[in-house]
């Protein structure tokens, strides 16, 4: 029963976070930066909320269980969020020094097409910084 709630619960603040950039792209919400805040914020709620109830809701141990290999330790929980961080933020890194460097790759062929795979070597650079990042969570995931 709690995990029906807590799916549901779910549910209902994946779609509240995602009205207000609905909304600004339909033209309901003029400025559409402050529904792009509102919308990053309801997402870090979201995550919150969803650990605290996910906390909360876990069976307690009983007195005298014996710990078992399978369960989940507090180092084995950090290993897992290192390697969500590396990858999120690599990848919003890549994803942000693509866009400066294709941007700059277009203009640049719109003057001189014969520098396309000069041009094509900064953009896939830039897009190496995603693919290290998963590497190094690769790492981390094999050393739990």
């Amino acid at each position: 029963m709690v995990h029906v709630m807590l799916y549901g619960l779910m549910i209902v603040l994946f779609a509240g976070a995602l009205l207000p950039l609905v909304l600004a792209g339909t033209g309901v919400i003029k400025r559409k930066k402050a529904a792009l805040y509102v919308n990053v914020f309801l997402m870090v709620f979201m995550c919150v909320m969803l650990f605290a109830l996910g906390v909360s809701a876990a069976d307690p141990e009983p007195e005298g269980a014996v710990q078992t290999a399978t369960q989940a330790s507090m180092g084995y929980g950090l290993g897992l969020l290192a390697a969500g961080l590396v990858t999120g933020l690599s990848c919003i890194g890549a994803g942000i020094a693509v866009s400066a460097s294709a941007s700059a790759a277009i203009g640049a062929l719109s003057e001189k097409p014969e520098i396309f795979g000069k041009a094509l070597i900064f953009v896939a650079l830039a897009e190496g910084v995603a693919l290290y990042g998963m590497l190094i969570s690769i790492q981390i995931l094999s050393k739990l």
